[in-house]
């Protein structure tokens, strides 16, 4: 039979576990080290201050939620028919505003509703820190958008936009820029390769 060993009082565990801790310490050099630290050199105690940040605000549209499962994949004849269009309709504005083209995928018009923009137009273009884009239409109707400029693209409010034209994929979008926060878009339609119009 095996003897139990003598119990020893919580507080005998506990200053032994301090004392180990202490030499740990010690070989760690961290006693000097911690009179350096400037809460224990009688140094002033940081002040940390709350930072408020204003919210982009814009106003609220209700727009009727988008079905996902009814979206039409454009073809790629139909795609680039937009496209072209769209790249002949940004060679007549004229080059005393910024403009870019963008062809619309599902996420930017179902689900997601992000729309990424070239790095480049936006460190040229557009300004350097978040807030708000208004995006024009071809009718004179504002839709403020939340830029953000580190992520290079359009979040809230795009979705609004998209929902109100009824962007599929395949769309293709001219952007110009007609002021330093405001974006006229046109929009050459992916269904006008069925039709054949011309613009």
């Amino acid at each position: 039979m095996v003897a139990a060993a003598p119990k020893v009082s919580y507080e005998e565990c506990r200053r032994k576990r301090l004392e180990e801790n202490q030499k740990r310490m010690e070989a760690l050099n961290l006693p000097q080290l911690a009179q350096r630290s400037g809460r224990i050199a009688n140094m002033p105690v940081p002040v940390y201050k709350e930072v408020v940040v204003d919210r982009i605000n814009s106003p609220r549209r209700i727009y009727t939620r988008r079905d996902p499962s009814n979206i039409v994949y454009a073809s790629n004849e139909a795609r680039e028919y937009a496209l072209e269009q769209a790249e002949e309709l940004q060679s007549t504005l004229g080059p005393q505003y910024p403009t870019l083209v963008k062809t619309m995928l599902p996420s930017h018009v179902s689900g997601g509703f992000w729309l990424g923009l070239p790095v480049q137009f936006c460190k040229t273009s557009l300004p350097k820190n978040d807030g708000l884009i208004t995006l024009v239409d071809e009718e004179g109707e504002e839709f403020p958008t939340v830029y953000l400029a580190r992520k290079t693209g359009l979040s809230g409010g795009w979705k609004g936009f998209a929902v109100a034209h009824e962007l599929n994929d395949g769309d293709a979008l001219v952007f110009q820029l007609i002021k330093p926060t405001v974006l006229k878009v046109y929009i050459i339609r992916v269904s006008s390769y069925d039709e054949g119009e011309k613009f």
